[in-house]
């Protein structure tokens, strides 16, 4: 339900007394926006009230599922003008209602997405905790109807349960939020890149598809530059990316890497992210985090080399292709089977 309508920056303006008009003009497309949005959280108010009239009717034996084929008949015929409201509709009306009902932490979300959203939710979620974490990502991330679709093939609900980002101390003293903000692994197959690359075609893929790594990234990063260059001791570094977040309010280095994790990676990443700290980075700023993004990493090893590291660093991998969806719901299916809570214990009797 969103408008995406351009606004003219002021710069084009032709005329001085045309700034007055473009500022007008801007609030004639806020209030358009918010009209929108409003509409939207009503439509899926109206079927969420449909949605529990119809599955009370139902449960209570008033109603049999016949029933609902009369009614999408009399509303086509008494309102023909009304539209959404089809047998399968109806249906889909009832089983958002039951999905969500009596869980007060997610019925408030669902207004505040387009229907089309939450029905892509409640269509590929298997659980309860998948559609509560993507109606929350959704309204967080803004993500338009396809970007919505592709994190579902990318898996990204299992990506985030089985493999949680790995945030080493200091950067969890220092930003208390990384391990929401940050992934232990990102799939770029939007680069269309061959099995065989090096990190200058890495790099160039990355920056010509830079509104596709935002995205991939999360929406409080801001591009800052590519090959972001710095100079310590009268000699000249390059950073491969360099970028800010808005929410934890810090710089973030991107070092890119083609083949594994080796330890020594860090030193340099490290090197970085001093020069930033002392060179760069405003008063207000936060320390700046550094990433780390390499073609493969062992658990294991980045495990051993950021134990006593003290610096702000995350690893993570890449994947040039997207996840095998099945082969991780089973990974999960087994997940949740081992930390299943067991069962109480019997009371015993005496006798």
């Amino acid at each position: 339900m969103k408008e995406n309508v351009p606004l003219m920056p002021l710069h084009d303006v032709a005329h001085p007394m045309d700034r007055g008009f473009v500022e007008v003009r801007e609030l004639i497309q806020n209030a358009r926006r918010k009209a929108l949005q409003a509409v939207n959280t009503e439509l899926v108010a109206l079927y969420w009230q449909v949605g529990e009239y119809i599955s009370r009717k139902i449960a209570s034996a008033e109603w049999g599922d016949g029933v609902v084929d009369e009614l999408a008949r009399y509303l086509a015929r008494t309102q023909p003008s009304l539209k959404g409201f089809t047998r399968r509709n109806l249906f889909r009306m009832r089983q958002f209602y039951e999905a969500y009902s009596g869980n007060e932490m997610v019925t408030p979300l669902v207004t505040q997405l387009p229907w089309t959203h939450n029905l892509i939710i409640l269509g590929q979620s298997k659980r309860a905790e998948e559609r509560e974490f993507y109606l929350k990502m959704a309204i967080q991330e803004r993500w338009s109807k396809r970007e919505l679709e592709r994190q579902f093939q990318a898996a990204l609900f299992e990506r985030a349960v089985l493999t949680p980002p790995r945030v080493s101390p200091v950067v969890r003293q220092a930003h208390a939020a990384a391990a929401d903000v940050f992934k232990d692994s990102y799939v770029v197959e939007f680069l269309q890149l061959p099995a065989e690359h090096d990190e200058a075609g890495l790099h160039r893929g990355l920056v010509s598809r830079l509104k596709e790594f935002l995205i991939e990234l999360g929406r409080d990063f801001c591009f800052v530059g590519s090959e972001y260059p710095l100079q310590v001791g009268g000699r000249d570094f390059a950073l491969d990316l360099l970028f800010f977040h808005r929410g934890l309010n810090c710089l973030v280095a991107i070092e890119l890497k083609v083949d594994r994790f080796e330890p020594e990676h860090l030193g340099k990443l490290n090197f970085y992210l001093e020069a930033l700290d002392r060179d760069v980075r405003k008063p207000h700023e936060n320390p700046a985090i550094g990433l780390l993004l390499c073609a493969t990493k062992e658990s294991e090893v980045v495990e051993y080399a950021m134990s006593r590291s003290l610096s702000p660093a995350l690893v993570a991998a890449y994947h040039l292709q997207l996840p095998d969806k099945a082969v991780l719901a089973a990974k999960l299916q087994e997940f949740y089977a081992l930390n299943a809570p067991l069962p109480p214990e019997p009371s015993k009797t005496r006798s």
